[in-house]
């Protein structure tokens, strides 16, 4: 049977309307929609279907509707004998994951999220933190240029993208400041990203100690099948562990490359993406261009990977 490694997205790839052709097409997404504005105590459903983007785009309902819309398609998926052998999320999507990979409960994960964003969204005045891709340069050298930095300004790397893109996290003032640094260290572009915080930096510190108290009142399960953890990349599937490597997250970068080659590694035939755009799916092609990968989203795309995956199996 081929080996299906399951991917799911993060902050960014959230988009007004998302979901709402699955929902009318779909009973089970409809009642798993109706639960979801109950247990958040509001209309998730009508801020992903009709924004305003602003509204959609506030972390605390980016994180539910990106979680709640992954979760509904992976439904969908089960529902056709799909099953992933191995799953990865890419910061949020990694909440998402552990969803499908029976972690955590969907009535749990969705408040615990939602929660998650309010305290990102807190750890910071609004526009004093940010994030920039820094492209064409490796870690090494990205880091040996923050290392030098003498200014005071905290700046980190938060996310191992794939090769020559790599993001880079903290105070507004200090990314401003070491773009210059970077263009002249060999980078090809500096890009500032249109977020509301510095996240994956040591500034998320502070949200993260708070999030622990949350994250004890949640029931962890082992994993059916291993989920590859941003912080270290590697399989988890024991329950203290998959928390452990949680409370790391906020602040630590995410390694989604070495996740990606690492599964890779351990069998995967094909990686799906699951749930809204196709960002994951760039990134893995980048990696390795020889790895099949599909993104899931709608019932056109559902229809297209399961032609393939009738074929193969």
């Amino acid at each position: 049977m081929t080996k299906l490694a399951f991917m799911f997205p993060g902050q960014g790839s959230q988009t007004v309307g998302m979901g709402k052709e699955i929902f009318e097409q779909h009973d089970e997404v409809k009642s798993l929609f109706r639960r979801a504005d109950e247990l958040l105590g509001k209309s998730l459903t009508n801020i992903m279907f009709e924004g305003p983007k602003e509204l959609l785009t506030e972390t605390e309902n980016t994180q539910p509707a990106l979680l709640l819309h992954s979760v509904a398609v992976h439904e969908i998926l089960k529902k056709h004998n799909i099953q992933a052998s191995m799953t990865v999320g890419h910061s949020l999507g990694e909440y998402s994951a552990l969803v499908a990979a029976g972690v955590m409960s969907v009535e749990e994960a969705l408040p615990l999220v939602a929660t998650r964003g309010k305290l990102m969204e807190a750890a910071l005045p609004s526009g004093k933190g940010t994030m920039a891709a820094v492209l064409g340069l490796d870690e090494e050298k990205i880091q040996s240029v923050i290392d030098e930095f003498s200014n005071e300004e905290i700046v980190d790397i938060a996310n191992l993208n794939c090769p020559g893109q790599i993001v880079i996290s903290g105070s507004r003032i200090g990314i401003e400041n070491i773009t210059d640094k970077l263009t002249k260290a060999g980078a090809k572009r500096v890009i500032p990203l249109n977020v509301s915080g510095p996240f994956h930096s040591r500034f998320m510190k502070e949200a993260n100690d708070e999030f622990a108290t949350h994250l004890d009142e949640v029931n962890f399960h082992d994993g059916e099948v291993p989920t590859y953890a941003n912080v270290s990349a590697k399989p988890v599937q024991n329950k203290d562990e998959v928390k452990k490597l949680l409370l790391q997250q906020l602040y630590s970068p995410v390694r989604f490359e070495q996740s990606i080659r690492q599964m890779i590694d351990d069998g995967a035939d094909a990686f799906v993406e699951v749930g809204v755009g196709k960002v994951l799916s760039g990134l893995v092609r980048k990696i390795d261009r020889k790895v099949k990968t599909f993104s899931v989203q709608d019932d056109a795309s559902l229809q297209k990977f399961l032609q393939w995956y009738k074929e193969v199996n």
